[in-house]
C-alpha cells in the first residue's frame, strides 16, 4: 500500500513537472512572439515545419552514407579486379 501511495505521489509529481515545463515553454514563446512581432501560431507552425525539415535532412544523411558506402564496395571491387 505504501508503495503504491509512493509510486501515485512520483506520478503526480512527474505530471506537476511537465505542467510547469510546458507552463514556461509557452510563456517564453508567448514572449518571443510579442518582442519579433509573430503570433504564437506562427510560431508553433515554423517550428513543425523545421522539425520536418530536420527529420528530411537525417533521411538524406541517411541515404547519402548509403551511397557511399556502395560507391566506396564498388570501388574496391573494381580496384581488386585490375
Amino acid at each position: 500500500m505504501n508503495r503504491l501511495i509512493r509510486y501515485l505521489g512520483d506520478e503526480l509529481a512527474s505530471y506537476r513537472r511537465r505542467a510547469l515545463s510546458a507552463e514556461a515553454r509557452l510563456k517564453s514563446i508567448d514572449e518571443q512572439s510579442a518582442k519579433h512581432g509573430t503570433s504564437p501560431e506562427r510560431s508553433f507552425e515554423l517550428e513543425r515545419t523545421n522539425a520536418e525539415l530536420m527529420a528530411r535532412l537525417e533521411q538524406a544523411r541517411t541515404r547519402t552514407k548509403a551511397l557511399l558506402k556502395r560507391v566506396r564496395f564498388l570501388k574496391q571491387q573494381h580496384d581488386g579486379a585490375v
